[in-house]
């Protein structure tokens, strides 16, 4: 009768689990500077390298924008609706915009644009990039002398990255739009009080905040599920590392929102 193999005990399940982790995180760090080394260089945007890039900024903004557009302003309109009736009860009216403004704008927006983009961008770029690993298309342009990364994730990283910020930014300005249109209406009378309150959300500190707030949830985006999927690990089933890496780029938008959640309130 055959011998079963014997389980390998926690402490070694725990130190494969650890090996795994610190090798899945350097190979995005790795992937991640190589291609912001190549996004610097500008020999990635001349000869026939621009064509596929300027496709992909299109495909993966183009189709989802006025979607993400109208479910901002839907959005944006309810919140503003709820916050005001609510601040109204409670006699609270002069801070209501103010409220809506920091939770929408600040908050809600950048998260719910990062993970559009990544729903209906990334994480299907990832499972392209990964098919086209399995299929040899990566061995097939090294032995052609081209680099996988500049050719095939390069335009993908970037077109996740372009389509976040300009989700983000978009969406950011149609809020804006709806909360005083939920407020004041179709009149300009209140545009005086809304740019002075404006003005006193938008500090230069929360600006910075902001900005690099909605900069990194879009590299995380981006590079996370993408790089996740270039370089197959033997040792790790495909249903595992994809897994493993939504699970990474979830934490780290976690990461990224509690830093900047301390770094505007605290």
């Amino acid at each position: 009768m055959p011998s079963r193999r014997a389980s390998p005990d926690l402490p070694t399940r725990l130190w494969r689990s650890v090996q795994r982790w610190v090798r899945a995180w350097g190979r995005i760090v790795y992937l991640g500077a190589v291609v912001l080394v190549l996004a610097l260089s500008p020999s990635s945007y001349a000869g026939a390298a621009r064509r596929p890039l300027l496709r992909h900024l299109y495909l993966e903004t183009a189709p989802i924008l006025p979607g993400f557009t109208v479910l901002a302003a839907l959005l944006s309109l309810v919140l503003t609706r709820i916050v005001v009736v609510t601040a109204l009860s409670y006699g609270l009216t002069a801070y209501a915009l103010e409220m809506v403004i920091r939770v929408l704008v600040l908050e809600l927006i950048p998260l719910t644009a990062a993970l559009f983009v990544a729903l209906r961008c990334t994480i299907p770029a990832g499972a392209q990039l990964a098919a086209l690993r399995r299929a040899g298309r990566f061995d097939a342009l090294r032995r052609a002398g081209a680099d996988p990364v500049r050719v095939e994730l390069l335009p993908r990283v970037a077109a996740g990255m372009f389509a976040c910020i300009t989700l983000a930014a978009l969406s950011c300005v149609v809020a804006l739009a709806m909360a005083y249109l939920g407020v004041y209406g179709f009149n300009l009378a209140g545009l005086p009080s809304y740019t002075r309150m404006f003005g006193h959300v938008f500090s230069p500190a929360v600006t910075l905040v902001f900005g690099i707030k909605t900069l990194l949830s879009s590299l995380a985006v981006a590079l996370i599920p993408t790089a996740s999927r270039m370089d197959g690990d033997a040792s790790v089933p495909e249903q595992e590392s994809e897994l493993g890496g939504l699970a990474r780029m979830f934490a780290v938008l976690l990461l990224i929102e509690v830093a900047s959640l301390v770094g505007n309130y605290y």
